[in-house]
């Protein structure tokens, strides 16, 4: 019987292995390509929530305080603010929403009290807030997030149409 001596040579060992590197490279930069892209889409759909979440707050609030008539504009401290009025126990108590230093912020007081800006509690973190009253009832609120992002929201009391 004649036996049969395998000859292997050394391609027969790098083959399979460079196979296998060229495999886990390829493997390694598309799960990098796919994080990278994961971390930039995060990071523009939490710029663009946290300026809708303020204006979506707002909105909320004066869906809240819908009354006769009892929103609008009014400025404290040179300061244009968001009131929405309110009865309570046969008592007038106002909550002011307002940009102030750096931040959103709310305060709810009697009307027989002095508001002050530096009263109100903070909401959220915003690089800049506007509010205007277009029409009667009918108001324009700009937000600026701290990332930049501006977004607008339009709403009107439904008490007074």
């Amino acid at each position: 019987m004649k036996l049969r001596t395998q000859h292997r040579h050394v391609i027969d060992l790098i083959f399979p292995i460079a196979v296998f590197f060229v495999f886990a490279a390829s493997s390694l930069a598309v799960l990098m390509l796919a994080a990278n892209l994961y971390g930039k889409q995060t990071v523009d759909a939490e710029g663009n929530d946290r300026a809708r979440i303020s204006l979506s707050y707002i909105n909320e609030k004066i869906r809240q305080n819908d009354s006769d008539g009892g929103i609008f504009v009014t400025s404290i401290e040179g300061q244009d603010c968001l009131a929405m009025q309110t009865r309570l126990n046969d008592v007038l108590y106002t909550t002011y929403i307002y940009g102030h230093e750096g931040m959103l912020k709310e305060l709810f007081i009697r009307n027989d009290v002095e508001a002050h800006l530096n009263d109100g509690k903070p909401i959220m973190e915003l690089n800049g807030f506007t509010i205007e009253e277009i029409a009667d009832g009918l108001f324009r609120f700009t937000s600026v997030d701290p990332d930049g992002n501006t977004q607008t929201l339009i709403s009107s009391e439904r008490s007074t149409l």
